[in-house]
């Protein structure tokens, strides 16, 4: 896969979370809780994917017990912790306060990247960055002047959402140094299943879960804003950096917004377009290589 597709695939991987509120929306109105939509989401799409992989090349399901400490990276530390903290940031702050801590990540990727992989902190990463920063607080409607009462607690749990969401591209890069994409997406949430199930009381929906819409819901989210995301994400992080991916897949909060207009009738207001605009700007700007860089790879 060239560099472009890998973008591609990022960007897709991450338009496909964005459009995660048309299936949590519903399960919410059905009486799920947070914890049991993150169950639902990670044991779905653990499902798909063993039966996936099985079907196409079971040979990937092969993998050497003694790195289950990246799978315990990539799935409990990352994804559970990380749906965890942003649930509990929209409960003591708002979605859009939550939204936009979330999106801290691509620092603390840029920042992990640079002292583990070696990455350059490079002007258009820089610039990108906080580009990114400034348009998805205006994206999910975090204005100027606003005036939002935050708590602690909560503010501290979107940075946490941010940290552990930054750490899954840590954690996949090194897993992809000895598995395939597919492989690394697999084990994350067949490990994220495992740690979250035990707790999720999923048992206190009884007949809830006899509902066609519910397990319509169950498998939109399973499907297409997990199982089919993760590997496209996954995958463009065979060639493209941690910390640039990172940057790239912010056009999840932009998808999320249009699908709010579209589906929901919540109109983009001037903030939220300039916003919008200023996300699409730092996808261009980080996928400008410095040519120095270029030249350095080629000789090498």
């Amino acid at each position: 896969m060239s560099q472009r597709l890998s973008m591609l695939s990022i960007a897709f991987g991450a338009a496909l979370w964005g459009i995660i509120g048309l299936f949590v929306t519903y399960l919410y109105d059905l009486g799920f809780s947070p914890v049991q939509v993150v169950a639902v989401r990670v044991a779905s799409a653990a499902i798909l994917l063993l039966l996936y992989t099985y079907a196409t090349g079971k040979e990937e399901l092969k993998i050497d017990f003694r790195d289950s400490h990246l799978f315990i990276g990539t799935g409990i530390i990352s994804i559970v912790f990380f749906n965890l903290c942003l649930f509990i940031a929209m409960e003591e702050t708002s979605i859009a306060i939550a939204v936009t801590l979330l999106y801290t990540a691509p620092a603390f990727v840029t920042t992990f990247s640079r002292f583990l992989f070696g990455e350059v902190f490079t002007k258009s990463k820089l610039t990108a960055l906080f580009t990114t920063t400034i348009g998805c607080a205006l994206v999910v409607g975090l204005l100027p002047n606003a005036g939002f009462d935050l708590s602690v607690y909560g503010v501290l749990a979107g940075l946490g959402s941010g940290f552990f969401y930054a750490l899954y591209s840590i954690f996949a890069t090194y897993a992809l140094r000895s598995y395939s994409s597919r492989t690394v997406t697999v084990y994350t949430f067949v490990f994220a299943s495992a740690a979250i199930l035990p707790f999720a009381g999923l048992g206190d929906l009884g007949a809830t879960l006899m509902l066609p819409s519910a397990w319509l819901n169950i498998l939109g989210i399973g499907l297409f804003s997990t199982t089919l995301a993760f590997l496209f994400y996954t995958k463009g992080l065979e060639k493209i950096e941690s910390s640039r991916a990172s940057i790239i897949a912010t056009v999840e909060p932009v998808v999320a917004a249009l699908i709010s207009f579209f589906v929901f009738g919540e109109l983009l207001d001037t903030w939220q377009f300039f916003g919008f605009l200023l996300v699409i700007t730092a996808v261009i700007l980080v996928q400008e290589r410095p040519r120095s860089a270029s030249l350095k790879r080629k000789a090498s």
